[in-house]
């Protein structure tokens, strides 16, 4: 049998201590993607690297810079002409690998755009979400090198690019959590970052007594998501109790700055 012949790709991934995770996003493009290159935290010590170099990937180590000049890193360390992005609980699924193969097998399309973007569905309690506020979630991540850089934001980071950006349909898969808790613990990480971005905003009734509501009602009702059972009914929850925490913490935040100032 011959041997898959691999991409032009470089397929990149950051990573901090994700020894019990990181073997099936390498896995899912080992074999076909002629360079996977990964960048560890400095302080990685529970054997990330050593299951990366199992899967043929050039391992780099740097301090931790926030998300966005992370990946930034990491890009200027690939050398193939296409980039591929996923993080440490994204898997290729087999439709977007086989539509990836036909895209860089096609001169014509393939520099049609300069980038392209996919839907990203997430596994959460058992269930595939495919609608409401986590569908379809699509994802900037392949790119002509050259053509694109990351945003310098520590958190929920963009891509940047120069030219237009195409369409693909195959899914990446997203393994983000193990339970509900884990989750929680993330959006409270995640809302205190924003809440310290947004210091300096105005928050008002819109924020604190309209907007979860209307996050809920967007996600369960207006987006389906009713159709994922009783996880569909939590996503929504999820998202609600997301946007009530950035902007309680930010009015919080304001009011404990002004009751300082005024005791001084």
């Amino acid at each position: 049998m011959n041997a898959t012949p691999t991409l032009p790709i470089s397929v990149c991934l950051i990573a901090g201590n994700e020894a019990a995770r990181i073997r099936r996003p390498l896995a899912s493009v080992a074999g076909w993607a002629a360079e996977i290159v990964v960048l560890l935290n400095d302080d990685v010590a529970d054997g990330t690297d050593r299951i990366a170099a199992e899967f043929g990937a050039k391992v780099f180590r740097e301090p931790w810079k926030g998300f966005g000049p992370q990946k930034q890193s990491l890009a200027e360390k690939c050398t193939q002409p296409w980039l591929l992005n996923l993080d440490a609980d994204e898997v290729v699924s087999p439709e977007l690998r086989a539509e990836i193969t036909c895209l860089l097998a096609d001169e014509k399309r393939l520099h049609a755009h300069a980038a392209y973007d996919f839907p990203r569905c997430t596994f959460c309690c058992g269930r595939w979400i495919r609608h409401g506020a986590w569908y379809p979630d699509r994802q900037l991540r392949l790119w002509q090198r050259g053509q694109a850089q990351w945003s310098a934001a520590p958190v929920h980071e963009k891509l940047q690019v120069t030219g237009t950006i195409g369409r693909l349909r195959g899914e990446l898969q997203h393994y983000t959590m193990d339970d509900l808790n884990h989750h929680v613990r993330k959006l409270i990480e995640y809302t205190d970052i924003f809440a310290r971005q947004h210091a300096g905003r105005k928050i008002g009734a819109w924020e604190l007594a309209v907007r979860p509501g209307w996050r809920f009602v967007r996600s369960y009702i207006l987006r389906r998501g009713f159709l994922d059972g009783w996880q569909g009914y939590a996503v929504a929850w999820l998202a609600a109790q997301e946007a009530f925490l950035r902007y309680a913490k930010i009015r919080e935040a304001q009011m404990s700055a002004a009751k300082k100032n005024f005791l001084t």
